[in-house]
């Protein structure tokens, strides 16, 4: 049609979708409405009938990192909750949408930080107590860009119920739960190997560790055996870890080398005499068929070490530095090198010494944390653990935390969708290892234990209580590390519900909406 035969006063149609005119409008006007709010239809007050059939709709937002902004996978997943919360709350059900952010403890810590470098100052230039001040600060003038985002698309959440992870009573319901789990045995303390991070100084999460395949290179090492002229030839991609090695492991099949097992071998540039051992978990077909077992620097060697009660020498600082504390036999002219530093100075020797028999270019998956990129190192270090196998003594059940999560998928309570996602989350609950939930962080929940000067632990929900345990005249410290973000973030659908609030002081929000009726995520 020609355009002089519009009508007068008509004008044609934008070329592209302008949605902010209509963002500013409408995202505001629904949320003075209340249309968003939860119960019935968009009313504060839940309906009794609608509760008596059991039309009761809740949708978690699984809470978004304080520091992020929104993207279109997030707009996606919205958009989807926003159309069952709505489709639900038309229908006549009770209808709860409910917003917050997380305080994402590595990530933010990190934001100001480099905010302080920028001045030249750190941390500790602060203290602790400024230092989460000034985080404090950053969130409140930056941290809201996500919940921006939401209002701008109009999601229909109660705003109502807007929470952050560190608010006081979510923080709270953290602090209890800490007490309870560790009171019943299934939060412990204890030296195991972690992901660990150097320049943060921190342990961090398996999800945090993104492995990425790079170049690198395969040493072929001569490892002689004690009182003989016989010597094993080792391949590994880590040559500097060496220096912790306590075995050397063939495969029990393998008649390469089944005369050898039992004997000792001399370690090259430390002298440490280690024992020719046999595992299934060698693969015959790789390099030389001969590994090195390093159990406090490798998460494979140190299952193999606790399988074989092997020694577990920790030969680097936190810092990714060669130290001798553990391993005094180590030479001085390797204390105090950088890791890699380390591995140069370490293949120059053994070439010099006759025993670097080849190197081949390998590729191989090198892990580096998601936040700062750097080598990940496998540390043993103390840290805080959930046990997700133990069953507490305190439980009728009679089941782990691990065997409930399995059961409720199993006996359909819940479901995937689409359903082939069970076999991924079957295989993953199946072989799940105890949770690291320590970081050695300022910005987070910091958590509720207190040692007196011989090292004893107090976990209580405050210092008084821990005091009590105690017992009078003993001088307590707080622990300083934090709970690992996810802690709280668990526990964010019960939390936010009056959890664990029960039976008659149980709030309507606690009968109504747990459990929560689907979660929608990415992939």
């Amino acid at each position: 049609m020609s355009d002089t035969l519009l009508q007068p006063g008509l004008q044609s149609l934008s070329k592209s979708f302008e949605p902010a005119a209509l963002e500013a409008h409408w995202g505001p006007e629904w949320e003075q409405r209340g249309y968003g709010v939860a119960g019935f239809r968009g009313t504060s007050a839940p309906s009794a009938e609608a509760a008596a059939q059991g039309k009761n709709f809740a949708i978690q937002l699984p809470p978004p990192n304080v520091t992020g902004t929104l993207h279109m996978g997030h707009a996606f997943n919205q958009t989807i909750m926003d159309s069952l919360t709505r489709y639900h709350r038309m229908s006549g059900f009770n209808t709860a949408w409910v917003p917050g952010t997380d305080h994402a403890g590595i990530a933010t810590q990190i934001v100001v930080e480099r905010q302080l470098q920028e001045q030249k100052l750190s941390r500790h230039d602060l203290g602790r107590k400024n230092f989460v001040a000034k985080v404090w600060e950053w969130k409140e003038q930056s941290g809201n860009t996500i919940t921006t985002q939401m209002r701008r698309m109009g999601d229909s959440v109660d705003w109502s119920r807007e929470y952050f992870t560190m608010d006081d009573k979510l923080s709270k319901v953290v602090t209890d739960t800490f007490v309870k789990l560790y009171q019943q045995g299934l939060i412990y303390r204890g030296k195991r190997l972690v992901n660990w991070d150097p320049v943060l100084m921190s342990a961090v999460s398996d999800l945090e560790v993104e492995s990425e395949e790079e170049d690198g290179s395969l040493w072929h090492i001569r490892y002689p055996i004690a009182g003989s002229e016989e010597s094993l030839v080792v391949a590994t991609t880590r040559p500097e870890t060496m220096l912790g090695d306590t075995a050397v492991m063939v495969h029990p099949e393998d008649e390469r080398y089944a005369h050898l097992i039992g004997k000792q071998v001399k370690l090259p540039i430390t002298g440490r005499l280690v024992p020719v051992i046999a595992d299934a978990y060698v693969d015959t077909a790789f390099g030389t068929g001969v590994v090195k077992v390093t159990p406090a620097h490798d998460p494979n060697d140190y299952q193999v070490g606790q399988r074989h009660g092997l020694a577990m020498l920790t030969i680097f600082s936190l810092e990714a530095k060669v130290s001798a504390a553990e391993a005094p036999d180590i030479p001085t002219a390797y204390v105090g090198l950088d890791r890699f530093v380390a591995r140069k100075q370490i293949v120059a020797q053994l070439e010099v010494e006759g025993l670097l028999v080849e190197v081949k270019k390998h590729k191989l998956m090198v892990p580096r944390c998601a936040r700062t990129g750097q080598v990940i190192e496998p540390m043993l270090t103390d840290q805080w653990f959930v046990a997700m196998s133990k069953v507490s003594d305190q439980d009728p059940t009679g089941k782990s935390i691990a065997q409930k999560a399995i059961d409720a998928v199993a006996t359909g309570e819940v479901t995937f969708v689409p359903e082939n996602w069970v076999n991924t989350y079957n295989q993953w609950m199946n072989n799940i290892q105890d949770w690291c939930i320590s970081r050695q962080l300022w910005w987070g929940h910091q958590i509720p234990a207190w040692y007196d000067e011989q090292g004893q632990v107090y976990v209580a929900r405050c210092l008084e209580e821990a005091q009590a345990q105690a017992g009078a005249g003993k001088v307590l410290t707080r622990d300083e590390d934090v709970l690992d973000t996810w802690y709280s973030s668990a526990l964010v659908p019960f939390s936010t519900m009056g959890w664990p609030e029960q039976g008659e002081a149980a709030t309507d929000d606690y009968n109504l909406y747990l459990p929560s009726s689907v979660l929608v995520t990415g992939y």
